[in-house]
């Protein structure tokens, strides 16, 4: 049985991948990772908040006087806030490279041009073998077109391309206007790949003390609905890989994901639940399905339930919101 793939020009041994998150902070849980069978780490996002507070940081001890800037650091996250600092960043990634065969796949987090293109060239030269974008911006500001919130991804592709030379994939927000076109349009950058899609975590209010909160949810397999979508569409349609990211917990999500058209499938919540095992347990039971339904391997099947393919392209489409809405009887 055959479970390779190829993501990103990388081949993969199979398509399981723990996605970016607190599962890489640890040499030992990536081992453990590779050990369960994972087929490569993603780092957990590098922030711009975090280039920016280190460079404040730099300046201040040979520039400026403490006294004089203090008040514009307020304005920045504390650096106990991220697990890892920029250039402690920089080393895990070297470190996960001696202690770990699989690939290692940075991530850099930002939404302006400052840093990007610099901090990418520094995670090439730690050992990376690919990039993610996390594009995670949420524009707040009514009078910004959507085009401009497209154009500063588009920018900082190109930007970042120019600067490196492995490949980068984008990781896509669900709230564009028309995901499918953006993807292409990155795909003509030359994105090596999407991901679909970043979950933005959203604030809560406390009511009675009156303020925003935060809260952590874990996914769950629902969420994979809209993600399998947007990669059945997308499939044959761009150049570049797609990876799924979001609400894949089971081999049922794993298999659907695959069917639609990704070449990889990223894990967190069901990892932070389960442990580094539970992609072990994935990946055996994903050889067992395709054993089981006649399959030689993982790219036979594909995009076998692409739009493209699909037996019934309207489940894709609006005709399925009319069909499920008369489902429901009271």
């Amino acid at each position: 049985m055959d479970l390779t793939t190829s993501y990103l020009g990388l081949k993969l041994k199979n398509p399981l991948m723990p996605g970016a998150s607190p599962m890489a902070h640890t040499l030992d849980r990536v081992r453990r990772l590779e050990d369960a069978g994972a087929a490569a780490v993603v780092m957990h996002s590098l922030f711009e908040e975090q280039i920016t507070n280190d460079q404040i940081a730099e300046f201040s001890h040979t520039e400026m006087a403490a006294e004089s800037f203090s008040e514009a650091t307020s304005y920045f996250p504390h650096m106990e806030d991220y697990a890892l600092g920029p250039d402690r960043y920089l080393n895990h990634i070297s470190k996960l490279k001696e202690a770990v065969d699989i690939p290692v796949i940075g991530s850099l987090n930002g939404v302006s041009m400052g840093g990007w293109t610099d901090h990418a060239k520094l995670i090439q030269e730690a050992g990376a073998d690919a990039l993610e974008l996390n594009v995670y911006y949420v524009a707040t500001d009514p009078d910004e077109p959507g085009v401009a919130v497209e154009k500063r991804t588009l920018d900082i592709l190109e930007s970042v391309k120019e600067s490196i030379d492995i490949p980068i994939a984008v990781k896509l927000s669900p709230f564009f206007s028309s995901p499918g076109h953006f993807a292409k349009q990155l795909d003509a950058v030359g994105a090596a790949g999407v991901i679909m899609f970043n979950r933005f975590y959203q604030p809560d209010i406390d009511i009675e003390e009156l303020e925003a909160t935060h809260r952590l949810d874990l996914s769950n397999s629902t969420e994979l609905r809209l993600r399998l979508r947007w990669a059945a569409i997308l499939h044959g349609n761009i150049k570049g890989d797609i990876a799924i990211s979001g609400g894949v917990h089971t081999v049922d999500d794993v298999v659907k994901a695959i069917m639609c058209g990704a070449s990889a499938v990223q894990v967190v919540s069901a990892l932070l639940k389960y442990g580094p095992a539970h992609i072990g347990s994935m990946v055996s039971a994903l050889k067992h399905w395709l054993e089981d339904h006649e399959y030689d391997s993982v790219d036979q099947m594909r995009g076998s339930m692409s739009l493209e393919h699909a037996p019934d392209r309207s489940v894709f489409e609006r005709a399925n919101y009319l069909k499920v809405l008369q489902l429901w009887e009271v």
